[in-house]
């Protein structure tokens, strides 16, 4: 009933909100995106996207849909694997952002191992500015960051998504004074990213605090010490949206790797990409 091409796609227009984004990740045309996502509606009686000609959303039909795509491409993947009879070994150098230390990358992660268990995989959580660092200078092999910015098209677009300000529960920041900030140490891209609007805002700021760790970050959230910029769709538990402060633009996760290709990085590309919808929730 469900093409398995079709719900790929239907997944990845979820992950980009965008048709023109997957045509691109896919290699097919936006017709092509289109077809695809008419054809399951049409199998499924039902509205998967509102779309108008700026955005993209998905219905609720759509959302429920989500994890049953993940399941059904998840075992025609196990069922291609096993009858193929190809066995990945080798050793691979993964790195994850701070920001999905709480989502359920694990849960993607330990599908993988389960899958392919003579890959020998170690896992590298970082910064993203450091997790680009490391890829250029060869010790990584796969990367799953932030894009630096504005017109950074490396690598293979996994999630786009909008920078918010956060806060403790009624948290207000006094124009009067300067914006007491809690961020990542350089070369943190979202306290690049908060420095820049503010400054460019003419907003006045001071650092209130700063740690290596997110879960120092939202710590000090907690505590009401300032607000820190994040991904709005990776809140934490116990933080708000802080209004009143500069818009800091829009944000993409992409999956980027270093030039040593192998067949064990591929795989665990092609897995991230299956289920970047739980990337967005927390464990």
């Amino acid at each position: 009933m469900y093409d398995p091409v079709q719900l790929r796609t239907f997944l990845t227009v979820a992950q980009t909100l965008s048709f023109t984004q997957a045509a691109g990740r896919l290699g097919v045309r936006q017709s092509t995106v289109s077809q695809h996502v008419r054809r399951l509606e049409e199998a499924t009686g039902r509205p998967l996207f509102l779309r108008d000609t700026h955005s993209v959303e998905l219905t609720e039909d759509g959302e429920a849909l989500l994890g049953f795509a993940r399941t059904i491409l998840e075992a025609h993947e196990r069922a291609a694997a096993f009858f193929t009879g190809t066995r990945l070994r080798g050793r691979l150098r993964f790195g994850a952002s701070e920001d999905f230390v709480l989502t359920r990358l694990p849960e993607i992660l330990e599908g993988f191992r389960h899958e392919h268990p003579e890959v020998d995989l170690e896992l590298t959580v970082e910064l993203s500015g450091t997790l680009h660092e490391r890829l250029d200078a060869g010790r990584l092999d796969l990367v799953l960051a932030k894009r630096r910015g504005p017109g950074d098209e490396r690598g293979r677009l996994v999630w786009r998504d909008r920078m918010v300000w956060i806060g403790a529960e009624g948290l207000r920041v006094d124009p009067e004074h300067p914006v007491p900030l809690i961020v990542f140490p350089p070369p943190g891209i979202t306290r690049a990213r908060a420095l820049e609007v503010l400054e460019r805002d003419g907003r006045p700021w001071r650092i209130a605090c700063t740690s290596g760790s997110l879960s120092g970050l939202i710590a000090a959230a907690r505590a009401g010490l300032g607000v820190m910029a994040h991904t709005r769709g990776l809140i934490p538990p116990g933080l708000v949206r802080v209004g009143g402060l500069p818009d800091l633009g829009p944000v993409e996760f992409a999956l980027l790797r270093g030039p040593r290709v192998s067949a064990p990085a591929e795989a665990l590309a092609s897995a991230v990409l299956s289920g970047a919808d739980r990337l967005t929730r927390t464990a």
